[in-house]
């Protein structure tokens, strides 16, 4: 098994949906085939940023051809997770060392290549600088039996830091539940700067902690990610109706109601209708999770 680095764009001509499957052809088929079983990092350009980032990772899990494109294939991905913030690929004197010559400068040929190896040390690196913000607005969370919390961590709910673990630990922590689930609660609550996307209430209690509440769109039970685009901000009222299928969102945004409904709740949604979502198309909930919400979740 091998750490490698996958090259993705919005606008790419491949088939990629990143929290699930990334598409590629031939000539790096050898080189994936070598990341099944462990950890790949998204790596490319963002919307409106000059340079290229470092944004995501998830582990390769199986490879199948493209039954529509000769020479092409597709590998599946599991356990998707956004980094905390993207991280530029020059940071701290590159995190890649093959990616720049003796003098500093970006080396051109390994550039332009879409696949790449990297040493765990790394992935380490980068695991280390995507993964390690603490949460402003911290839930206690569960420790997973057997793991030893560096003396001096208060803090339970902080207990769960990557860079306070090392090699197969640090694997072990990344697919922890309640690690997760913290992480995706801190994106999304930036991602909405801590307002549903439902009612436009934005509650923060006596604590200083926000009172909205990160929802799977896709419960994970049911196979659901932990991207942003399979998530919304929503307050504790609006996320019971929406995992009990009383309200959903259509493509275009629109809040649509359950005629199951038994009571009007318009007066607590926002007035046009519509769910306040982020600007960025790669943020927004994707349209194959919202169509799974209403045809699977959803009381018309």
């Amino acid at each position: 098994m091998a750490n490698a680095v996958f090259y993705h764009k919005p606008d790419s001509i491949y088939d990629d949906d990143p929290a699930d499957r990334y598409h590629f052809p031939k000539t790096y088929l050898s080189r994936v085939e070598q990341t099944l079983g462990d950890w790949i990092v998204y790596y490319g350009p963002l919307p409106a940023r000059k340079g290229r980032y470092y944004t995501a990772l998830a582990r390769a899990a199986h490879i199948r051809p493209d039954p529509d494109h000769d020479g092409r294939y597709y590998v599946y991905l599991e356990d998707y997770l956004d980094f905390d913030r993207p991280i530029g690929y020059t940071e701290n004197g590159g995190y890649e060392h093959k990616l720049f010559r003796a003098d500093g400068k970006p080396n051109g040929g390994r550039t332009q290549q879409a696949v790449r190896i990297i040493e765990p040390t790394e992935f380490e690196a980068l695991f280390n600088a995507g993964l390690s913000e603490t949460d402003p607005w911290p839930a206690r969370v569960d420790i997973p039996d057997g793991t030893q919390i560096p003396e001096g961590l208060s803090d339970r709910s902080q207990a769960l830091m990557p860079e306070m673990f090392t090699g197969r630990d640090r694997k072990a922590i990344i697919v922890n539940r309640p690690f997760r689930d913290a992480k995706f609660r801190l994106h999304i609550r930036k991602l909405y700067d801590r307002t549903c996307a439902f009612t436009g209430l934005r509650l923060i209690n006596g604590q200083g902690r926000p009172e909205v509440e990160a929802a799977h769109i896709i419960p994970v039970e049911k196979g659901g990610n932990d991207s942003v685009q399979n998530g919304l901000a929503l307050s504790g009222t609006v996320h019971w109706m929406f995992d009990r299928g009383l309200l959903s969102l259509s493509d275009t945004y629109d809040i649509l109601p359950s005629r199951h409904l038994n009571y009007d709740v318009a007066h607590l949604l926002n007035s046009d209708m519509k769910a306040k979502v982020p600007e960025d198309s790669m943020k927004k909930p994707h349209p194959r999770y919202l169509e799974w919400h209403r045809s699977n979740i959803f009381k018309h």
